[in-house]
């Protein structure tokens, strides 16, 4: 790591002045060389704040996409109407991921031409600093109320309905484009996939080949004008124009101007209004359990060995992963998955409890990382236990491990938990 190369980038005082305008009532995050990030909540409020951090070894800084009156009131223990009160307005953030930097530039352009063909014209965008783009809509330009509910409360439900109807929207119109560059086979391995991961009924499908998820609260993004942690690069803004043109080496620190600003409202407020009455129109009618893969994937339920098992039944452990995590989070959906098909919970309401656990998680997992662990499972014929208590890499590897009296009495598995609870509830009832 160039050390000195990261310190005289953040001691320019007009990267400072980006940094903190943009930080303004944001949750604020370092990152470090070995992509870990730091404590949260944090924020960062003055200069010092940002060389005290390089000091001690961040690299860049990842923001909020929501905005908050006090982001150091934030932990994962506040439920959704309190992340609601707290939250003063969110950002439409459109990350168009591949692998290809070419059709990131393409996807790029075809979303930001969408926006346009909306009325938007408080649009931004800027270059990750990695082999993409981010697009992003302020939140002055989305009306103040939708359906008398302040649109401050409306995320990620509204965010969520946004991306799926621009997918919809701009589906035709990327793959037009993507095939006028390349064939299907080539453009499939330019994104790192096989062909038939990116094709569909009616032919390939573009979003398979550029991923555009969706996620939940609390979301970081890298600031512009910070640093990327991995190629140094710097997540410059840019305008339209030069998109085409744009080479990830004009990135260099060593070249770069602040110049530009990134969620910056220039034009006629509430320019949003005409994509949030078409997204919300279109998910009334086609977006009725989009998201859920047990539909997709139409397996053949496990034989349910025993009733639906509630959660007040569950080990201290399974509660506690339910609350939200920021570590081990990937772990966690095998273990929730199974513990749960277990307890006799259907396909879909494993999934939906997933969805929901996710929302807690910070920063939550990405939506086709959870899409593609439910396809597995729900595929599995086979009965897939959970992990034991004393597996070293699960439960007390990442701080779930919190046993009370009934776990102490010899509970090997978390499976055996809530039989034993129940057995103890019998008992006691006798």
């Amino acid at each position: 790591m160039e050390f000195r190369r990261v310190v005289e980038w953040y001691s320019r005082e007009s990267v400072q002045k980006a940094l903190l305008e943009i930080a303004k009532n944001r949750e604020v995050v370092c990152v470090y060389e070995d992509k870990s990030f730091g404590k949260r909540p944090d924020t960062i409020q003055y200069p010092a704040d940002i060389l005290q951090a390089v000091a001690e070894g961040a690299v860049a800084f990842h923001g909020s996409v929501e905005r908050w009156k006090d982001p150091m009131r934030l932990d994962v223990t506040l439920t959704k109407e309190q992340l609601d009160e707290l939250r003063i307005g969110w950002d439409l953030l459109i990350d168009p991921d591949v692998e290809d930097f070419e059709i990131a530039k393409i996807a790029t352009k075809v979303i930001v031409e969408a926006l346009k063909e909306h009325g938007i014209k408080n649009f931004s965008i800027k270059f990750t600093g990695g082999k993409g783009f981010h697009i992003s809509v302020p939140f002055e330009s989305f009306p103040e109320r939708i359906n008398y509910v302040e649109t401050r409360k409306l995320y990620p439900d509204l965010f969520e309905k946004i991306i799926f109807y621009l997918k919809d929207f701009c589906k035709e119109r990327l793959r037009e484009e993507l095939l006028s560059i390349d064939t299907p086979i080539n453009l499939a391995k330019r994104a790192g996939k096989s062909l038939s991961e990116t094709i569909s009924e009616d032919g390939l499908d573009p979003f398979k080949i550029v991923n555009l998820d969706v996620f939940g609260s609390r979301h970081l993004f890298r600031l512009p004008y910070s640093l990327h942690e991995s190629t140094l690069l710097v997540s410059l803004p840019l305008d339209l124009k030069d998109l085409e043109k744009f080479e990830r080496e004009d990135a260099n620190p060593e070249i770069v101007k602040v110049e530009k600003k990134f969620l910056q409202w220039k034009f006629k407020l509430k320019d949003a209004e005409s994509l949030v009455v078409e997204a919300l129109d279109w998910a009334s009618r086609n977006l009725k359990r989009a998201k859920m893969v047990y539909e997709e994937v139409k397996a053949k339920p496990l034989p349910r060995r025993v009733r639906k098992i509630g959660e007040k039944y569950f080990p201290p452990c399974i509660k506690k992963i339910l609350s939200g995590l920021d570590d081990g989070r990937k772990r966690s959906v095998f273990i929730l998955v199974t513990f749960l098909r277990n307890m006799g919970w259907k396909n879909e309401e494993i999934e939906e409890k997933i969805w929901e656990w996710n929302e807690k998680n910070i920063p939550p997992l990405r939506e086709s990382f959870i899409r593609c662990q439910l396809r597995w499972h729900f595929r599995q014929e086979r009965n897939l236990l959970p992990p034991n208590c004393d597996n070293p890499t699960f439960f007390k590897d990442f701080g779930v491990c919190q046993p009370d009296e009934i776990c102490l009495s010899g509970i090997k598995n978390p499976l055996n938990y809530p039989f034993k609870k129940m057995a103890l509830r019998r008992k006691k009832i006798k």
